[in-house]
Order: structure tokens, then sequence, then C-alpha cells
């Protein structure tokens, strides 16, 4: 049927655009390409909406159900991973606010240009909770308090707030901030 959104090639287009982004985002999350595709593949296997009657909603629930599943997937590698906030959020970081300085294309692009065995490289010494944060908020867009309400799902007890979330997400910027001078700067050298 015309106008369907499932409905020829443009259909398959993003269905493959939807499937590639939640791929990137678990890949991030988790540190590990191969979890991260079967996450993906599991989760998309198992989600039972029509993707054309809502591809909208059905984009939505899957990416909550890898975002979970990749929180779930760091909880049982480090159980302690969101037991607590770290200490260091408490006084925030070197910015005055947590709006990203980047935008979804730029961050994208770090993510496939030149920039990208930096940014994996950074992201691989961060912490379970400091990377949850970062890649919640700054790939996914997410809010303060929506990133702390799916932390919390898995932290036991609930203890990240909207507040620590911005603390830790502000101290990741100034990291990141850093590691890129840094690695800019080592390239000029």
């Amino acid at each position: 049927m015309a106008g369907s959104p499932c409905s020829g090639s443009d259909a398959v287009v993003r269905a493959e655009s939807a499937a590639v982004e939640m791929y990137q985002f678990a890949a991030l999350m988790l540190g590990d390409e191969a979890t991260a595709l079967s996450l993906v593949e599991n989760t998309v296997a198992s989600v039972d909406v029509d993707p054309c009657a809502d591809p909208a909603a059905a984009k939505g629930l899957v990416r909550e159900r890898v975002l979970d599943g990749a929180l779930e997937a760091m909880h049982r590698q480090d159980p302690g991973a969101f037991a607590e906030v770290p200490a260091a959020a408490q006084g925030g970081g070197c910015i005055e606010d947590d709006t990203v300085p980047l935008s979804g294309a730029e961050i994208s692009e770090l993510m496939a240009g030149a920039g990208r065995g930096p940014l994996r490289a950074w992201l691989a010494r961060l912490t379970h909770a400091q990377r949850a944060v970062f890649v919640q908020r700054a790939v996914l867009g997410r809010s303060n308090a929506d990133t702390a309400r799916a932390i919390n799902r898995h932290a036991g007890p609930s203890i990240w707030t909207a507040e620590a979330v911005s603390g830790v997400f502000r101290q990741a910027l100034c990291s990141l901030a850093s590691s890129l001078l840094h690695s800019a700067t080592a390239v000029q050298v």
C-alpha cells in the first residue's frame, strides 16, 4: 500500500538506520561490539510491536530495551557499578552547565571519523557509571532525570538523582575535552 511506513526501500533504509543507531549506542555503553550486536539482535527479536503500525513507538521501545539490557550487562560485569555516585561528581566539572557542547552530528562524526580511536580509548577509561551517564546524555540525548531513572533500575538502592547525573556528565565532558586536546597535541608533535 502506497504511503505505508513499511512500503518500499525507504522502510528498509529506516529499519537499517535504526538498527545501526541501536548497535552504536550499545557498543559505546558496553565497550564490546560483539556483546552489543547480540544485545540488539536479541532485543529486536523479542519486541512484540508492529513497526509498520507506529515506527516511532517501535523504535522507542527497542531503544529503551537495548538501554536497559546494556545497563543490566554493565551491572552483571560489576555489581557495584551503580551502587554509589562517584565522589568527584558531587563538585561537578570544569564547566558551568551540562548542555552538550557538541551536536548529535558532531558526536556521530567523532565516533566514526578520525576521532573514533581517541574517543573509544577515553570511554574505556571511564567507570561503568560514568560511561552510562555520558552515552545516555551525549549520544541518546536523554535528560538528567531520565538517565537517573534508568541507572536506578540497577543501582539498588536508588541513589541516582538528576543532580548527580549532571555532576557526572559535566565531569565526563571536562575529561573528554582534556583527552581530545591531549590527543590533538600529540598528533601535532
